[in-house]
């Protein structure tokens, strides 16, 4: 094969391999980027279902003795900006595990935590939470209730939760989060710190906190203002979610 031919075809195929090489590159990143846009890899199938409500509330109080010194012995924090996990829907703590054992949610103290947890670990120390009372215990130490918001941020809190802002596309808090209604893998709030509401707002709002699905807490929390976010943290924290109904409660 004369040189000049011989040479084209070594060019040619090295070209080849530079574009598959290149367009091997690119779909690598394009799959990491794909994986990094999914806010979580939980699915509420039936099999996910029975998973998280599988668990041995037994063990779980067994396992949970791990959890006390951030958590609290009966499930309420002494810290005010670590949550309370008492009475809480298993979907809800069961999601959040997941989604600290994938690193979906990012948290320095809880991914190693969860990640050493094996699947019935996650399932025992839900069950356990989730069947603990919430009614005050004059005996403990939880920062739960703290002091009530103003007048002024009671009724912006009131009204976000009860009705939400419809000209801003916001619905009511407890659409999800209750006491009048639940979505799968949505907390209760209503006995909830409110120090820990309000970082986890501002976390959605500004990005670091991404796992929640179809955005929608990320949505909420960009459309609401900072005084919005205080008053509602402040308003469940200091326990008046529990009754938002009442107009009492705006007062």
């Amino acid at each position: 094969m004369p040189r000049n031919k011989r040479s084209a075809s070594v060019f040619g195929l090295f070209a080849i391999l530079f574009l598959v090489l290149t367009a091997g590159v690119l779909l690598l990143h394009a799959g990491n980027d794909a994986g990094d846009h999914v806010p979580s890899y939980v699915e509420w199938t039936p099999q996910t279902i029975a998973n998280a409500s599988s668990g041995d509330a037994f063990r779980g109080l067994l396992l949970s003795r791990h959890c006390e010194h951030c958590h609290g012995e009966e499930g309420f924090s002494v810290k005010a900006d670590t949550p309370n996990l008492a009475g809480l829907d298993r979907f809800a703590i069961w999601k959040q595990l997941q989604d600290f054992r994938s690193g979906k949610r990012v948290s320095f103290p809880m991914n190693p935590i969860a990640q050493s947890m094996s699947a019935k670990d996650v399932a025992d120390v839900v069950a356990y939470y989730a069947k603990l009372p919430v009614f005050y215990d004059p005996d403990d130490k939880r920062a739960f209730p703290q002091p009530a918001p103003d007048a002024v941020h009671k009724g912006i809190a009131w009204r976000l939760i009860n009705f939400g802002d419809g000209e801003r596309g916001i619905p009511p808090c407890q659409a999800c989060h209750g006491p009048l209604g639940y979505r799968p893998g949505a907390p209760a709030l209503l006995t909830q710190n409110g120090s820990y509401i309000l970082e986890q707002l501002e976390d959605f709002a500004n990005g670091k906190r991404a796992n929640d699905i179809n955005e929608a807490m990320r949505t909420i929390a960009q459309l609401l203002t900072d005084d919005e976010r205080h008053a509602l943290a402040a308003y469940y924290g200091s326990g008046l979610g529990m009754n938002p109904g009442s107009a009492g409660a705006a007062r």
